[in-house]
């Protein structure tokens, strides 16, 4: 009896030991793969990762010079890049190269940027100071602290509802591309830079089209882009949205929508409540957020669980916050967004997945 207590003690020892070391392991991989997106996010916005695509192995002198960048930063570059196994090098030749198949993941010339997406950790980072004093003091940091947060969104976008805008969101409401060719009114509230409602004022020029954002840079950027393509049926307006259920028009819109823009609103209820308002009677509201649960230990098997509330401590939640206003969260989750929706009014609710899109839930809202 006594060598079988031994033993079950042993047993137990050695799996604690087991998880121990897998934890520690597990760190050390997280750590390596944030230097990793350090990297990946210079490697794009310097142009090096477009550079090296579909080119016979370089110097890292001839990259230098084709990129127009200092050689010395550059093999630097290339060293954690091979050290990280995603370039690749001859050490006879001294030379570089990046292999087609991860040249289709890290560039333009695949479906989807990955390296997009590694932006946001050198830009939630350079906020961290911010960030622990509102730890310690309340508060929240401003829109302001975050100068770059508009066009790493935008890029977002741009591989997540884009690509998907006219043959899957839009669908998912029965009858709307048919109300868009005929003509009908459209309002997208927290726009960003717009690249939405400037896909569909060209793809649907019957419609009408505005745009509501509180970044005076975004809709600066819209209004630009608007013009220069020659727009006509297209309005972007700076407008706080935190009073949009006293100041929205009422049944002014057919159709309104917000694509990743709900969660980080200063006042999210009453924005939702100024939709609800402004949407006329046979319209529908078209809410695009984030895929998650409003109960932390369902988020464990999130495969971005972490990143996105990464995200939220550093950005969505905090410019919430920094507007006195509820601090939603990223992750609000699904339960949450149901619970919001109902209270604004809205009777008739469909939520829907998409295929290619493990980061979102699509809301097809009805009065």
């Amino acid at each position: 009896m006594c060598d079988i207590a031994i033993t079950t003690t042993d047993r137990a020892n050695a799996e604690t030991e087991r998880s121990e070391e897998d934890f520690e392991s597990r760190l050390v991989q997280a750590l390596n793969a944030g230097g990793l997106l350090l990297l990946t996010s210079l490697g794009h916005r310097t142009g090096l990762l477009e550079t090296l695509a579909g080119q016979p192995p370089l110097t890292s002198q001839a990259l230098a010079e084709r990129s127009g960048l200092q050689e010395r930063y550059v093999r630097e570059w290339l060293g954690g890049m091979v050290a990280a196994e995603i370039v690749e090098t001859d050490p006879q030749s001294a030379t570089y190269w990046l292999p087609d198949e991860r040249a289709e993941l890290l560039t333009d010339r695949g479906t989807a940027n990955l390296a997009v997406y590694a932006q946001f950790i050198p830009l939630l980072g350079s906020v961290e100071d911010d960030v622990l004093r509102c730890f310690r003091e309340g508060g929240g940091v401003p829109y302001s602290r975050y100068p770059r947060f508009q066009e790493v969104m935008a890029s977002d976008s741009g591989q997540t509802v884009l690509p998907a805008l006219f043959d899957a969101i839009l669908p998912l409401c029965p009858g709307l591309t048919d109300r868009l060719e005929a003509g009908i009114r459209v309002l997208d509230c927290a726009c960003g830079r717009g690249r939405a409602l400037l896909a569909m004022a060209e793809r649907f020029p019957a419609s009408r089209f505005v745009g509501y954002d509180l970044s005076a840079e975004a809709i600066a950027w819209a209004n630009a882009q608007a013009e220069h393509a020659g727009l006509t049926n297209l309005t972007f307006e700076v407008r706080d949205l935190s009073d949009f259920d006293a100041t929205a028009e009422p049944a002014a819109f057919d159709l309104i929508t917000t694509f990743d823009g709900i969660h980080d609103q200063g006042q999210p209820r009453r924005l939702l409540a100024g939709i609800r308002k402004s949407l006329a009677a046979d319209g529908v509201y078209l809410v695009q957020d984030i895929h998650a649960s409003s109960h932390h230990h369902l988020d464990r098997q999130h495969p971005l669980g972490a990143m996105l509330y990464a995200v939220s401590v550093s950005h969505c939640m905090t410019v919430s916050l920094a507007q006195g206003g509820e601090g939603l969260s990223t992750m609000w989750g699904r339960e949450r967004a149901l619970r919001y929706l109902k209270e604004a009014g809205f009777g008739d609710i469909q939520v829907h997945q998409l295929e290619h899109d493990i980061q979102n839930d699509y809301f097809v809202c009805r009065p």
